[in-house]
């Protein structure tokens, strides 16, 4: 990108999650948190890929902040889960957690986190997608129980969050780890640097 802002300091990450809160906070970034408001089941997936999709829903998380902070960079993220084409994002209930378990431990899948960043100060409008494949242990029905019991697929694409079950239920991964977890840091970093942001 070629307006390139040379600027320090905190940016607003529009996103609720505590995993993506915990990474950024580990590496060291000032930032202050903003949810959006979107309503993400407004957003479909016909006819786009899934790293299209997630770019599409990052973009819009970062807008929707961006438009009441116009002065502040906001980065928006989305994770979803790519399994044979089809998207899979936030379990509604126990029984669809149950559902897309059953489908995500029989073998490998993708996990895509789409990364926007929105600077209407700067006229500056990015977003890029990281994609992890997780080669998943095969679970047995008391593992499916257990898991669908414990709830800690709750809010998390894809049913669960390899930061607290990995050991159990992952056998390796190709590509980031904290991409799994919700936000890609070394695509962060790459795409700061790009529009020429230094926190």
């Amino acid at each position: 990108m070629e307006n390139k802002c040379d600027h320090h300091g905190p940016f607003i990450l529009a996103s609720a999650s505590p995993r993506r809160r915990s990474l950024l906070e580990k590496a060291g970034y000032a930032f202050d948190v903003i949810v959006s408001g979107i309503d993400e089941l407004a957003y479909d997936a016909v006819e786009i890929t899934s790293e299209e999709y997630a770019c599409r829903l990052a973009l819009a998380k970062a807008s929707d902040v961006s438009g009441r902070y116009p002065a502040q960079l906001v980065i928006g993220a989305d994770t979803v889960v790519d399994f044979d084409g089809d998207i899979i994002g936030k379990p509604r209930d126990a029984g669809d957690a149950e559902q897309i378990t059953r489908r995500l431990f029989s073998k490998p899948h993708k996990v895509i986190t789409g990364l926007a960043m929105v600077w209407r100060a700067y006229d500056i409008q990015l977003a890029c997608s990281d994609c992890t494949i997780v080669y998943p242990r095969v679970m047995d029905e008391q593992q499916i129980v257990e898991h669908i019991r414990e709830e800690t697929w709750q809010g998390k694409a894809g049913a669960y969050a390899i930061q607290e079950t990995g050991d159990r239920f992952v056998e390796r991964i190709e590509g980031s780890f904290s991409n799994v977890v919700g936000l890609p840091m070394e695509l962060l970093a790459k795409m700061l640097k790009q529009i020429g942001y230094f926190p």
